[in-house]
């Protein structure tokens, strides 16, 4: 075989198995993306202003000095954000992130999945070794009883050999408070009663910082609608705000943004 014939087969087989791409610059982006295997710098990362997060001024006071405080190489804890769906908790993390950003800390926020849990010791092993601070964020998670993924993100999160690096913190959304169901039928046995509540209590119980989210009642909701009017410069009616929201089931964050987009719609506006 002459050395021609080894080059096309040489040339060849990279075809087939074209080199890794090169290492994502953790310095240049203020959001990146994990999906499992390989991070990537989000593009046109632009949340709310903080300003205009209401309704939760003491959960938005207490996340942005935690995470001030990581971000300027402080203690900080684990966070989670627990409750009502619609109440801004992803929205509220995002935000807290970029206005620290503005601030001139050197941050960055990195979201995955709930679904890429097991990838998490490989992003953390590419996040440790940066010099820059991260806030991991994984939005609306759960877990269904005896789910193994439950026990992998508490050894993660609290003396695993794999727990997450020192420039890393993990900012967590649920709708459960205990983020793991409990299981009813354990629950009737007397005898498994304790077991079961500990066990769903033991992921929670690793964040050191817990904020609850409630359904706002309709002087909040008001507020929220108005803030969001005021910022946008728009018009609206009271009667028609409460409407809006009782056509749709009830009162939320999430609402007062759907009528104000609505309201801007109506006006022939760009939000």
């Amino acid at each position: 075989m002459n050395e021609q014939t080894l080059k096309r087969i040489a040339e060849a087989l990279e075809r087939l198995s074209p080199p890794p791409a090169p290492p994502t610059d953790l310095s240049s982006s203020p959001a990146y993306h994990w999906n499992g295997s390989n991070l990537a710098a989000v593009q046109g990362f632009k949340p709310l202003p903080i300003d205009l997060i209401v309704g939760v001024d003491r959960q938005k006071s207490d996340l942005y000095e935690n995470c001030r405080r990581h971000a300027a190489g402080a203690a900080a804890h684990d966070v989670l954000l627990w409750g009502a769906r619609g109440m801004g908790k992803s929205a509220l993390v995002k935000s807290v992130v970029a206005a620290l950003q503005e601030d001139g800390f050197f941050i960055a926020l990195v979201e995955a999945s709930s679904s890429h849990l097991t990838s998490l010791p490989a992003l953390f092993e590419e996040l440790g070794a940066s010099g820059r601070r991260y806030l991991l964020f994984v939005d609306d998670i759960s877990f269904e009883p005896h789910d193994q993924n439950a026990r992998l993100l508490r050894s993660l999160l609290e003396g695993g050999v794999e727990a997450r690096p020192n420039n890393v913190r993990l900012c967590v959304t649920s709708n459960r408070r205990n983020i793991v169901e409990r299981d009813s039928k354990e629950q009737a046995d007397a005898m498994n009663a304790r077991d079961s509540m500990d066990d769903s209590l033991a992921l929670a119980d690793r964040f050191g910082m817990k904020l609850g989210f409630q359904y706002p009642d309709q002087d909040a909701y008001l507020h929220m609608v108005s803030s969001y009017a005021a910022h946008f410069d728009l018009d609206w009616d009271e009667a028609d705000a409460l409407a809006f929201a009782q056509g749709r089931g009830g009162r939320s964050g999430r609402i007062a943004w759907h009528y104000t987009v609505d309201i801007a719609g109506r006006a022939g506006r760009k939000i």
